[in-house]
């Protein structure tokens, strides 16, 4: 499931500089349309020093209501309403008190008011002016933390599914390190050291591969080869002649990327299910096409299969099969969760087990491309190859700013 996570606008990204821009355009706006609505009316020059003095009174005061506000909006609702009306009537008061002030000295010769009549007339303009800015206040600041809370629960969204997916992908079976283990105690016990050096040294390399690369990431078709080779490699050891592989793998879909490490158990359940019961072993296929824009992935073997279960398909990966043990399907499952994670149904994980024995799995997934195809010989190589690809690290979630505002220590 793949969502592009919440990135706050440039302009909201310094909340500080951002209070600060807001409130300067505000109130240079509010100076604006008073300048200009007084000198429309043929009012004098000098009354624009007044209207200054008003601006910069308002703008202070909305700084002490920031820092009010700021200590308000985690409360209760109860409080954060309850004391921001408090807070917002005192600033009123203070600000229509401040403005009659000044407009009792600025037209004592012109106009006959008390200062009462000043207050109340001067109130409910003031009050609108800073009702309108504490509702901005509060309402930039709830559409913050709405952003930044969807951005939280999609990135732990995101972090479920990726330690997920490095759980699945981690199930190493324990039976294939028990017996590589064992195979290679038997070796040194038998005075074979240079085939229990090779064999050790190949799994060295292949438990190397898989703990340096990230459970999410995505590789392609011709690099998820060369983690089968590491594999295969230990497993020819100890099966020799027994164990056949062929590799068809269509030079346009060489190139196509699917999740790591995701083909490595299909290989695996073929050998245990199919190679280990039978003296004569089994063949083991692996071919990759594209069909239109998707890529077809199919991993068959020579094995019994599941006679006892009859011919047919299916989507579901709990299917026993027949041999000296009995699957429990966890392998299969493990795939159909991951490929569930990474591309959620768009894609198809069907099983195939004809009649006459057999066994294939066949994975669908949309077609993605990465770079330039490379094309892969018709069989699979013995010696494993020199070294994987590192895949890119995870990006961890920020942590979310404070409230925009005045910062308080």
């Amino acid at each position: 499931m793949a969502m592009l996570p919440f990135r706050p606008a440039p302009f909201f990204g310094n909340k500080n500089a951002a209070f600060w821009n807001l409130q300067f355009a505000g109130w240079g706006g509010v100076f604006a349309l008073r300048a200009v609505s007084a000198l429309a009316n043929q009012q004098p020059w000098d009354l624009l020093l007044v209207i200054l003095v008003q601006v910069v009174t308002g703008f202070a005061i909305s700084l002490v209501l920031s820092v009010i506000y700021r200590q308000l909006i985690q409360r209760s609702a109860l409080v954060t309403w309850g004391m921001t009306a408090v807070a917002l009537a005192a600033g009123v008061a203070l600000y229509a008190g401040i403005d009659a002030w000044l407009q009792g000295i600025y037209y004592s010769a012109t106009r006959d008011l008390t200062f009462a009549q000043r207050l109340l007339g001067l109130a409910f303009l003031d009050g609108t002016l800073l009702g309108a800015w504490s509702a901005l206040y509060y309402a930039i600041n709830f559409f913050i933390q709405v952003e930044e809370q969807a951005d939280r629960l999609e990135r732990l969204e995101a972090q479920a599914t990726s330690a997920q997916l490095a759980m699945l992908r981690y199930q190493l079976n324990p039976h294939f390190l028990f017996n590589t283990l064992n195979s290679i105690s038997t070796l040194v016990l038998l005075k074979q050291t240079e085939p229990a050096n090779a064999m050790l040294t190949r799994l060295s390399a292949f438990l190397r591969h898989t703990l340096v690369s990230e459970p999410g990431a995505k590789v392609t078709i011709a690099q998820e080869v060369e983690t089968l080779n590491l594999y295969l490699g230990i497993e020819r050891m100890r099966f020799e002649e027994r164990l056949r592989t062929e590799f068809r793998v269509e030079p346009e879909a060489a190139n196509a990327i699917l999740p790591s490490m995701l083909l490595q158990p299909l290989v695996e359940n073929a050998i245990k299910y199919a190679v280990s019961p039978q003296e004569e072993g089994a063949s083991i296929s692996l071919s990759a096409q594209l069909v239109g824009r998707r890529l077809r992935i199919a991993v068959s073997d020579s094995g019994p299969g599941l006679r006892d279960a009859g011919a047919g398909t299916s989507t579901s990966p709990a299917l026993a099969r027949v041999g000296r043990t009995v699957s429990t399907g966890v392998g299969l499952a493990n795939i159909r969760d991951r490929l569930q994670q990474a591309y959620g149904e768009d894609h198809r994980f069907e099983i195939r087990h004809p009649p006459e024995g057999g066994f294939t799995v066949i994975i669908e997934l949309p077609y993605e491309a990465a770079g330039t195809p490379q094309a892969l010989g018709a069989s699979a190589p013995s010696d494993p190859p020199s070294s994987p690809s590192p895949s890119a690290p995870l990006i961890p979630a920020p942590i979310a700013a404070p409230a925009i505002g005045t910062q308080t220590a």
